[in-house]
C-alpha cells in the first residue's frame, strides 16, 4: 500500500475524528443543557453508543457514500485525499465558530469539487434516484432536507403532546422524564455512529477497491468498521462543548421535556436514514428539532434568530466551502501521487 494512499486513509479518519466532537456533540446537547446528566457520564455513554451503532446497524449509508464520485483509478486516491481535506478543514472552522454545521455536507461539497476538477461533471453521481432509491449528489441532498424537515415536524408535534400531558403531571414526573433522557440521547449517539462512521466507511473503501486492496465496498470488514468507528469515538470523547452549548443554549433555552423531544425526534429521523442509507446532517435535524421546540410552544420571540440564520448561512455555504479547499489542495495530492 503506497504512502499516499495511507495519507488519504489518516485523512479519512481524521474526519471521522472531527466529525466525532463536531456532529457527535449533539446528542447529548440537550441531556447535558437541561442538566439530566453531568458532561463526563453523558460524553462516555454517547462514545459507547457511537462505537456500537455502526457495528450493529449495516453499511446502507457506506454503499451510497461510495458511489458519489466515479473517477478513473488512478486518480482516485488525489480526489478522495482532496475532497477530504476540504472536509476536515471546514469542520475545524465551523467548530471553532461554535456553529453546527453539517459534516455530511462537508463531505459531499469537498469530493464534488475534486472530482469535477479532476474529471469534469461526468465524474460525479449527481442522482436523485438508482433502482428506486434516492441516490448520488441530489439525492443525499434531498435526503438531507427531508430529514431536517422531519426534525423540525417531529419535535414540533412531539411537543405539542408533551405539553398537554405535563400540564396534568407534577413535580414527581421530572426523574422519569430525566431517565429517559438517557435512553434517548444514547438512541440518538447510536443513530448518529452509524450514519455518520459508515460515510468515513464508504470513502475508505470506495479507495481500497479502487486500488485492488479491497474486493467490494459492500463487504468493507470488521477491521475497517471498527477502526472508523474507533476514530468517531474518540472525537466525540474529546471535544465538542462549543456545538453543546450552541444547541443546548443559544438556540431556545430548553427544559428536561424540551431535551427529552428533541433526542426523540432526532433519533428517529436519523436511525431511519442510517437504514434507508440516506447520509443525513445530525447537525441540522437536532438544530431543527430544537427550533421546533420553541415553535410547539408558541414562543417565536424565544429563539435566537441571529444564531438560527447564522447556523442557515452555514449550512448554505459548507458545501462551496469544502470544495474549494479541495480544489486547492487537489495539485498537492496529484503531485505526491505523481498524476
Amino acid at each position: 500500500m503506497d504512502l499516499v494512499l495511507v495519507a488519504a486513509v489518516a485523512m479519512a479518519l481524521a474526519f471521522a475524528f472531527t466529525n466525532g466532537f463536531h456532529d457527535a456533540a449533539n446528542a447529548i446537547a440537550t441531556l447535558v443543557a437541561t442538566r439530566a446528566a453531568r458532561p463526563l457520564p453523558a460524553i462516555l455513554m454517547a462514545s459507547l453508543a457511537n462505537l456500537l451503532g455502526p457495528l450493529l446497524l449495516g453499511a446502507a449509508v457506506a454503499n451510497t457514500v461510495a458511489k458519489i464520485v466515479e473517477v478513473s483509478p488512478q486518480i482516485v486516491v488525489p480526489v478522495v485525499g482532496a475532497g477530504l481535506t476540504g472536509a476536515v478543514l471546514w469542520n475545524l472552522f465551523t467548530w471553532y465558530r461554535g456553529i453546527p454545521s453539517s459534516s455530511s455536507h462537508a463531505l459531499v461539497g469537498g469530493l464534488v469539487g475534486a472530482a469535477v476538477v479532476a474529471e469534469g461533471l461526468d465524474a460525479v453521481g449527481w442522482g436523485p434516484f438508482s433502482d428506486g432509491h434516492l441516490a448520488g449528489v441530489l439525492g443525499i441532498l434531498i435526503g438531507i432536507i427531508l430529514a431536517t424537515a422531519l426534525g423540525f415536524s417531529a419535535s414540533w408535534l412531539l411537543e405539542r403532546v408533551a405539553l398537554r400531558i405535563a400540564a396534568r403531571a407534577t413535580n414527581r414526573a421530572n426523574k422519569p422524564v430525566r431517565t429517559a433522557q438517557w435512553v434517548t440521547s444514547a438512541w440518538l449517539a447510536f443513530s448518529h455512529g452509524a450514519n455518520d462512521s459508515q460515510k468515513v466507511v464508504g470513502v475508505i473503501a470506495g479507495m481500497l477497491v479502487a486500488n485492488g486492496h479491497m474486493g467490494s465496498v459492500t463487504d468493507p470488514g470488521f477491521g475497517l468498521v471498527f477502526a472508523c468507528s474507533l476514530a468517531l469515538t474518540l472525537g466525540t470523547a474529546l471535544g465538542g462543548w462549543r456545538i453543546v452549548k450552541t444547541i443546548g443554549q443559544r438556540i431556545y433555552p430548553l427544559h428536561s421535556v424540551d431535551g427529552l423531544v428533541s433526542q426523540t425526534s432526532s433519533a428517529g429521523v436519523i436511525f431511519a436514514s442510517s437504514i434507508a442509507g440516506l447520509p443525513v446532517s445530525t447537525s441540522q435535524v437536532v438544530s431543527s428539532s430544537v427550533v421546533g421546540i420553541g415553535a410547539g410552544r408558541r414562543r417565536w420571540r424565544h429563539v435566537s434568530w441571529g444564531i438560527v440564520r447564522e447556523i442557515g448561512v452555514a449550512w448554505l455555504t459548507t458545501m462551496p466551502g469544502a470544495a474549494i479547499v479541495a480544489v486547492l489542495t487537489l495539485p498537492v495530492w496529484r503531485f505526491l501521487a505523481g498524476v
